[in-house]
């Protein structure tokens, strides 16, 4: 064969598989997988020996008969029940009496605004003492003034002196009888001469 035929069939060759392919080798992809398999193998290696350590263990570790608690341990529980069971007792009545003391402290601030609610039983008689004596006064006042009945004006001013005589209206029945005592039989007191107006509580 000529080499000009060789040299014919290397181009019809190389014409025919056409232009070479780029292949891209990763060296970094390649030492992860590398990493990867020999993970692999050392886990699968330390997991063998530890089965096998382990058949090891149970096949000759002693057997222990299982203990059952003795007299004194069971007597211990007991014990220990028993002072659980007395402070909880203890804890409980406790909280109970707390509870009550609470309970009496709140009904004792019940009781205390009730009481404060209630009027002072002196002040509201004082008010209807004083009430009482003023009605009278006045009445007397219209007996004296409109009426002239001078005689029911006196017998009422003493009515409430003698009543109440420690009240500020005793004091003023006292200066109308003083009043009436000292008039002249000739003052009017009745028409166009009045002399006193209408008192007030």
């Amino acid at each position: 064969m000529t080499e000009d035929k060789i040299k014919n069939l290397l181009r019809d060759a190389d014409h025919t598989a056409g232009e070479p392919k780029s292949v891209f080798i990763s060296i970094l992809a390649l030492r992860r997988r590398a990493n990867r398999r020999r993970l692999a193998t050392t886990a699968t290696v330390f997991a063998a020996f530890f089965f096998f350590f382990a058949l090891l263990s149970i096949r000759y570790a002693p057997h222990k008969p299982p203990q059952t608690p003795g007299k004194d341990k069971v007597l211990s529980l007991e014990a220990e029940v028993r002072q659980l069971n007395a402070k909880m007792d203890a804890t409980l009545n406790l909280i109970q009496e707390v509870l009550e003391e609470e309970r009496r402290v709140q009904r004792l601030n019940e009781l205390q605004t009730t009481l404060a609610n209630i009027p002072d039983p002196i002040e509201e008689t004082q008010v209807q003492v004083d009430k009482t004596a003023f009605i009278l006064v006045y009445q007397a006042d219209r007996l004296y003034r409109q009426s002239n009945n001078t005689d029911s004006a006196v017998q009422t001013y003493n009515q409430v002196i003698k009543l109440f005589p420690k009240n500020r209206w005793a004091e003023v029945a006292r200066q109308r009888l003083t009043e009436i005592e000292n008039r002249k039989p000739d003052e009017p007191h009745s028409k166009g001469g009045q002399i006193w107006k209408p008192q007030s509580v």
